[in-house]
């Protein structure tokens, strides 16, 4: 089979990884991929949200399946335009796809199907907004209501910093469309975790969960990430908790998009805060996170190819996963989440049988060697029988990065206690 992934980050490379074990795949084709994929597949010069190039690129190749790793063109209708033009793609369709493109959607969505989370209440107007904050109190969280790149969440500890965010938000414009509608939630304090789910119409067959972590530096110090690193599965998450998880998280969701006409067919990412008061939905998403792919795909033994055509034919896929845990870690450019400098070349480094390594924000320069142009540059992961020697494997490798100035990595990914506000 031709088969097309559609993005350019680490998500995409894990993907693309995956479909080259498979031998029911000869040719895989990346729209626009990035350094570390055109080792591996064909990276063709179409950005993600060119669908319509994507959707003649897919018909001219005669390619067999396409698979889209990020949200943007899965809210904007990617699924729609490939089904339209009887191509087989892989992904929720734009109606469903507001599950992550709304916030404002997704908690009215929890409400009506009685899926644990936090209380809320959704503001267009800036002053009601602030009578909102002002009697409720903080700690408190202001979530943007469409895409925000990641950016588009404060979790306030005090009245004054959930006003500032309300006024950057409502009045000065800071996200454009997307916050043009702001969440406020109730604040939660527990540990976090994700389970994502194979979806389709109300069939659902989870993935081991996994935990990412969240803050740029060591001790869960510093600004919000897209996430620098994560591991899988969970040591400390009982069984009980993903059982739970499992029926009346993710089922209830299927089976309440169906019975909105909106029946979701992909992955569906449950972001979960294990409070007091039992599991609650931060968020969900209409695709595979990043970075938990990049540790949860390395531990599945399936044909991941099997897995999507089982899961579109309603034939349960009977997922199989390795004995042990993996652990991932990204390196990230000086500056992450800030600003930072582009085309800076990456030290060279030596691949091992021991660990792994997935691109994410890099280009392959014309010397053949690479050069980084994002904030999250690569991931270096490990699959060991213990979480303990999966953690030694990914920073004996790191040890090749620790001479550069120019970027930086967490030395605790899967040794924290991760404590999560809402992130």
């Amino acid at each position: 089979m031709k088969v097309l992934v559609v993005g350019s980050g680490g998500r995409e490379h894990s993907i693309v990884k995956k479909l080259v074990e498979s031998n029911q795949v000869s040719n895989i084709y990346a729209a626009p991929g990035n350094g570390g994929i055109s080792a591996e597949a064909t990276c063709v010069d179409i950005r993600e949200t060119e669908i319509d190039k994507l959707v003649t690129f897919a018909r001219d190749m005669q390619i067999d399946w396409t698979i889209v790793g990020p949200e943007v063109p899965l809210i904007e209708g990617i699924v729609d335009a490939f089904q339209l033009a009887d191509l087989r793609i892989f992904g929720p369709t734009k109606k469903a796809a507001i599950i992550e493109g709304s916030k404002d959607f997704a908690k009215a969505f929890m409400k009506r199907h009685h899926i644990p989370t936090a209380n809320y209440a959704t503001f267009t107007d800036c002053d009601q907004a602030k009578a909102y904050i002002q009697k409720n109190g903080a700690p408190i969280v202001i979530k943007a209501d469409g895409l925000a790149a990641g950016k588009g969440v404060v979790v306030a500890t005090t009245v004054e910093q959930a006003i500032e965010a309300v006024e950057s938000m409502l009045l000065d414009n800071r996200f454009g469309g997307a916050g043009s509608r702001v969440v406020i939630e109730e604040f939660l304090e527990g540990k976090e975790f994700t389970l994502m789910a194979f979806v389709n119409g109300s069939k659902v067959y989870p993935l081991l969960p996994a935990r990412d972590h969240k803050r740029a530096y060591d001790d869960d110090q510093g600004p919000n990430t897209g996430g620098m690193g994560a591991y899988s599965p969970v040591p400390d998450l009982d069984q009980s908790v993903i059982r739970e998880v499992e029926e009346h998280i993710l089922q209830k969701a299927a089976e309440g998009m169906v019975q909105e006409d909106r029946p979701f067919t992909g992955i569906l990412y449950a972001g979960i805060i294990e409070t007091m008061n039992g599991p609650k939905v931060i968020e969900f998403n209409a695709r595979l996170g990043d970075p938990e792919t990049q540790v949860v795909l390395p531990l599945l033994e399936n044909d991941l190819i099997q897995v999507i055509e089982d899961v579109m034919n309603e034939k349960d896929p009977v997922l199989k996963w390795k004995e042990g845990y993996a652990i991932g870690v990204v390196v990230a450019s000086k500056g992450y989440p800030g600003t930072y400098e582009k085309q800076i070349p990456l030290p060279s480094f030596i691949e091992n049988a021991e660990s792994y390594v997935v691109h994410a924000g890099t280009i392959l320069a014309e010397n053949n060697t690479y050069q980084a142009i994002g904030g999250r540059v690569l991931l270096v992961g490990a699959v060991e029988e213990t979480i303990e020697k999966a953690h030694q494997s990914v920073y004996n490798f790191l040890k090749q990065f620790e001479q550069t100035n120019d970027f930086f990595f967490r030395r605790d990914i899967g040794r924290t206690k991760i404590n999560v506000k809402n992130s």
